[in-house]
Order: C-alpha cells, then sequence, then structure tokens
C-alpha cells in the first residue's frame, strides 16, 4: 500500500474515534476505591511554561475539588536544581500524596526513598518512559511513548519525508524513548535520513531556537525537509526563524502534547506544523487523582493506560471546537468510581 494510502487510512481512522468519542464505551477502570476525605497533594510541576504540564495540573484540581481534596501546585521552572528544592519543600509539608508532573524521580537523589519511608504517596504524569508502577512511583500515568513515536513517524513517512530533525530533550527519559524510537522507524523507511538529532532543554527552546535553525540549515540545506520533536513548544517557536531562511517549506510533526497553540496553528492549515500525537491531557489528570486516591487506600495501581490521539487539520476542522477533549465521559465515570453511592 502506498504511503499517501496509509495516511488516509490513519487520519479516517482517527476522525471516526474521535467524531463517536461522545458515545464510546469507557475504556478506562470500572473498579476501584470510594473516594477517601480530605487528602492533600502537592502538584509538582516540571515547569508552567509547557502546556500539557498546565492542562493535566488544571484537570487534577478540578477532579481533586469534586471530591474535597485540596492541591497546591509548586512550579519548578524547568530547572532540575528547582525540581529538587520544591521536591525537599513538598517533603517537609508533609502531604498525603505527590504528584510530579513532567519530570521523573530519577533526577531527585534520595529524596523519593524519603517520601516513600514517610508513606507520601508519589505518583507521576511523564515521570518515566512506560506508565504504571516503578521502583518509587506508585504509578506513571502516560500513553505509550512507543505507540506516540510510531504515529509520529508514521505520518512523516507518509507525508513524503527525506531528511529529518529530531527535536528532543535527553533531561527526561520519556523524551528519549520516543526519539529514539522514531529515529528507529525514520532509519527502517528506504527513502529516509535522520539527518540531525538535537538535544535541546524545553525549558531553552524559545532562546536557542534560531541558532538551531541556522546551522541545521547551513549542515543539510534542502536536504532538511521534515522535523519531528518530542514536544510542541519546539514548532512554538521555529517557524520564524525558518521563514527568515526561506524554508517554509519544511513540514513539522509533534509527538507530544497537543498544546492550545499546536491546535489552533493545525487547526489554520497554514502552517508548517501538519500534525500533533496529543495526549488525552483532561482523562491523565483524572487518572492521576484516581490512581493516588488507590495508593490511599492500599489498593494496587489501576493499570489503564490511555490511548494517544493523532490530530491533523482534517481532523480539528470534524470537531465544533479546536479542541481535542471531545470526550469527557472519564469525568463521570471516576466519579461513579468514587462516589458509588
Amino acid at each position: 500500500m502506498k504511503a499517501a494510502a496509509v495516511l488516509r487510512l490513519l487520519i479516517a481512522g482517527l476522525l471516526g474515534l474521535l467524531i463517536t468519542a461522545s458515545h464510546a464505551d469507557w475504556t478506562g477502570p470500572k473498579q476501584g476505591p470510594a473516594a477517601l476525605a480530605g487528602k492533600r497533594v502537592l502538584f509538582l510541576a516540571s515547569d508552567f511554561r509547557n502546556g500539557g504540564v498546565v492542562a493535566v495540573y488544571r484537570s487534577v484540581e478540578r477532579a481533586a475539588r469534586l471530591i474535597g481534596w485540596r492541591v497546591q501546585a509548586l512550579d519548578g521552572h524547568g530547572d532540575v536544581a528547582e525540581w529538587r528544592r520544591i521536591a525537599k519543600q513538598a517533603l517537609q509539608q508533609a502531604p498525603d500524596g505527590v504528584v510530579l508532573g513532567g519530570f521523573g524521580p530519577r533526577t531527585l537523589g534520595e529524596l523519593p526513598a524519603l517520601f516513600q519511608q514517610r508513606k507520601i504517596a508519589l505518583v507521576g504524569w511523564h515521570a518515566g518512559d512506560t506508565p504504571g508502577p516503578s521502583e518509587w512511583l506508585f504509578s506513571n500515568v502516560t500513553t505509550d511513548p512507543l505507540v506516540v513515536a510510531d504515529l509520529a513517524a508514521e505520518l512523516i513517512i507518509g507525508d513524503g519525508a527525506g531528511g529529518v530533525v529530531i527535536f528532543t530533550d535527553s533531561q527526561f527519559a520519556i523524551a528519549t524513548t520516543k526519539a529514539e524510537r522514531m529515529a528507529q522507524r525514520i532509519r527502517e523507511c528506504p527513502n529516509c535520513r535522520v539527518l540531525s538529532i538535537e538535544d535541546l532543554p524545553i525549558a531553552r527552546v524559545s532562546e536557542e531556537i534560531a541558532g538551531r535553525v541556522t546551522h541545521l540549515q547551513q549542515r543539510f540545506g534542502s536536504a532538511w525537509t521534515h522535523s519531528l520533536a518530542i514536544n510542541d513548544v519546539y514548532f512554538d517557536h521555529i517557524h520564524v526563524p525558518l521563514a527568515r531562511l526561506g524554508r517554509q517549506d519544511i513540514r513539522h510533526v509533534s509527538a507530544g502534547d497537543g498544546s492550545a497553540r499546536a491546535l489552533a496553528r493545525i487547526h489554520s492549515g497554514l502552517s508548517q506544523q501538519i500534525a500533533t500525537i496529543a495526549e488525552p491531557l483532561g482523562a491523565h489528570g483524572w487518572q492521576v487523582i484516581d490512581e493516588l486516591n488507590r495508593a490511599f487506600a492500599g489498593e494496587p495501581p489501576s493499570g489503564y493506560v490511555a490511548r494517544p490521539l493523532l490530530v491533523t487539520t482534517e481532523v480539528l476542522r470534524e470537531s465544533e471546537t479546536i479542541s481535542i477533549e471531545l470526550d469527557t465521559s472519564h469525568e463521570a465515570n471516576y466519579l461513579q468510581l468514587w462516589r458509588p453511592d
């Protein structure tokens, strides 16, 4: 089957999924403990300049409020030293639970062991390269990064990719996993080539992307046809430096997260970013609260892994709003778990 036909099938399948989302059967957990009362949670954000982190926090806060929990957020400003500082602050405040929002326990030295010793439940969102429990996390809430990477790579292969630049941030295990998988898939394509894997911290993209673009253009010129990135933020800032070089022909796909800015660009149909592999951020926030509640109740993690969404101009124009959160059934389903009576 030709690449263009594969692309049409991918988009058609996703359209069917999104259009019928509000009528779909709930695929999340159907059993779990009732909500325990009066819990206090700290949400440690990797960087509130990251739209995905912001969206998950808002969802966490909403779900918690509806069951009478208190949630406080601390911003790590994209800096590892600051992540450690706010984690120490969280330890001192002794909440019932802590959420690592966008960074993993490996960056915190001895602190995860101290949380465990003090019986403070630790749940992550994008806090590792795999979903589910790990040594220090009761559970890590994320889509499967390999599935996300495969969708992104398949899309640009179907778009006729030649030379591909991949933008990543090696501070994050999930980013490394996605970047390595995307590179593998591109190398398997007979007519494609990985030109470069650019390790550019998300927190420094706005300051450094112009210099990287100039350098890449000098190295590869017209051989650079497509870009992949582990987060939409790279494409928030890449368009102006590319335009200055006359390179409006390069097409981009992001392997996460479905930010509002990215959705607006893609919806317009005028952007060089043609797609994003979006996280179901609303559902993820509610799952974070569900996993914490299971930890508080002494029950095992849910084991649930939500599906990522391939979002293109065609998909967004089928929606009444520029949004990927067409299915909010997770709210009613989680509330039914937490309030069985």
